[in-house]
């Protein structure tokens, strides 16, 4: 699959083998973290909230192996554009339909890279009334953190997999809209982006 983009890609990072793993054992920590229903100390079921359109595959797989009544939405925070590097002021441009006033969100993120976009939208849920947000992010690359965000409330953050600091390409991630159909994650060779 995706053959004729292969050669594209400098190295394969993570393939389709373990990235289904992690997003099983995400998933599953997820459904633990928020089951036990018959419990009055648990809490209700989340609303998942898929940052697009990069996070669009890992929602998907993410979704069909929590073990738990769920809500989905999706917002659009824009960031990087047609370029390689996070512009670090992201705009949203497509809101939520789901009320998430009182609810427990989990915001699904391809990637945490700068924390600029997901310390907007924190706060953006924060202002409709969630009680608490956490991350589930399928990769994090904490060597380019400029803003440390905190989860809300009881939120918490999963992560799929550290990620060095390459510009990355596959599994929903794309570079000027391309690549996102690649069945695993991989480094965008430079002459590609540059």
């Amino acid at each position: 699959m995706a053959l004729k983009l292969q050669p594209h890609i400098e190295r394969v990072l993570w393939d389709q083998q373990q990235i289904s793993r992690r997003v099983t054992e995400l998933a599953s920590q997820i459904s633990a973290d928020f089951g036990g229903a018959a419990n009055s100390d648990s809490p209700p079921p989340p609303v998942l909230v898929g940052v697009a359109t990069g996070a669009f595959l890992f929602l998907a797989d993410l979704v069909r192996n929590i073990d738990l009544p769920i809500s989905v939405d999706f917002v659009r925070a824009e960031s990087y554009g047609s370029g390689t590097i996070s512009s670090g002021a992201p705009k949203l441009s497509l809101d939520l339909k789901v009320d998430v006033k009182g609810k427990h969100v989990i915001l699904v993120e391809d990637i945490v890279d700068t924390g600029s976009t997901l310390s907007c939208l924190i706060a953006y849920l924060e202002s409709k009334g969630a009680s608490s947000v956490s991350v589930c992010a399928f990769l994090d690359k904490p060597t380019r953190r400029k803003v440390h965000f905190q989860p809300l409330g009881q939120g918490k953050f999963y992560k799929g997999f550290e990620c060095p600091d390459d510009f990355v390409v596959g599994y929903g991630m794309d570079f000027a809209e391309l690549y996102r159909n690649l069945p695993y994650v991989g480094v965008l060779k430079p002459e590609y982006y540059k």
